[in-house]
């Protein structure tokens, strides 16, 4: 393994997030990855870089635990073993050219949880404020968590009635609707998140994290209005990369407690998460006649068969076979 004298001072994790950070990789990615890779070394029980050596056999047995004794999901698997690639060949400079033959992990076929419209319309009643106008959008955009949480006030066009979603799922943008219905109250909260801004500007803060290092390219933009957040933190934080303490975009955890108020208050005994708004949509889109391939657009899949699922849903039950205890009790 040819491993630079400089980088072999560092510590292995050290290393890692450097890497990470020089090829513009998330911070959720960062950490995700440097999570396996301490787990890998432990598993191993290695104490030295050179226990690292000979990685196709140890990942293999590594991977094959997680599926065999850890029952985790195929996707979690798959997690697992992009970081074990790029510790090794990004990392370390190692190829890995052996096959890695591990047991995987069996992949269980799973029905989205979809709610009706009526208890759609049951649990946004039941929430409010700032988690409320998110979940509006969640459920009438078709939105990811994470990408409405990471909205930038210029992505949202409210006279072409649309939103773009940068950087989703893939890498890739796309435009999704903007629901009429919540323009109003959007356009409201987006005034007050405004006065924010320019307090924190007349405070010495007011920037912003830039993706791709565009903080570099304009180093002013970070600054600007239309790069600003949509639905901000209440707080101030330090960024753990540059250690400058900015405003970062609301926290995925305050949504999903303020999701599972709303269930109970809603009497809603589904097991439903922020994701079930996006099912949600997406099924009552193709319930309402809209074709497979606009959803497939909408919800940024890249193969049709993922946006199939949906037809699959509206199949189950009254909506598909009739049963034959109603036939039994009600013949035609």
């Amino acid at each position: 393994m040819n491993v630079d004298k400089s980088q072999s001072k560092k510590l292995l994790l050290d290393e890692v997030r450097d890497v990470m950070r020089t090829r513009h990789y998330s911070l959720r990615t960062e950490r995700t990855y440097s999570d396996w890779i301490r787990r890998y070394v432990r598993f191993h029980g290695m104490k030295c870089r050179e226990d690292l050596e000979g990685g196709e056999p140890k990942i293999e047995a590594f991977l094959t635990d997680l599926a065999v004794r850890g029952n985790v999901a195929p996707s979690t698997q798959n997690q697992a073993m992009n970081a074990l690639v790029f510790l090794y060949r990004e990392v370390l400079g190692q190829k890995l050219d052996a096959r890695i033959d591990a047991v995987r992990a069996p992949k269980k076929i799973r029905l989205p949880v979809v709610m009706s419209r009526e208890e759609v319309r049951r649990v946004l009643a039941a929430m409010s404020g700032t988690p409320q106008l998110v979940a509006q959008l969640l459920y009438g955009s078709g939105l990811r968590i994470l990408e409405c949480l990471r909205l930038r006030v210029q992505d949202i066009d409210f006279d072409m009635k649309q939103i773009t979603v940068r950087s989703g799922k893939g890498d890739k943008d796309r435009w999704t609707p903007l629901p009429a219905a919540v323009i109003p109250e959007l356009q409201r909260h987006l005034e007050h998140v405004k006065i924010m801004h320019e307090a924190d500007l007349r405070e010495g803060f007011g920037s912003v994290y830039m993706p791709y290092a565009l903080d570099r390219k304009y180093p002013s933009a970070s600054r600007e209005w239309g790069w600003q957040y949509v639905f901000p933190a209440r707080d101030r934080s330090v960024d753990p990369r540059s250690g400058e303490t900015r405003r970062h975009h609301l926290d995925e955890t305050t949504l999903n407690k303020a999701i599972k108020k709303a269930i109970v208050l809603a009497g809603v005994t589904k097991h439903v998460s922020a994701h079930t708004f996006r099912h949600s949509f997406a099924t009552h889109l193709l319930e309402s006649g809209a074709d497979i391939r606009t959803i497939q657009t909408l919800l940024g899949h890249v193969d049709v068969s993922t946006t199939m699922i949906y037809t699959h849903v509206l199949r189950q039950g009254g909506q598909g076979t009739l049963s034959p205890l109603d036939s039994l009790y009600n013949p035609r």
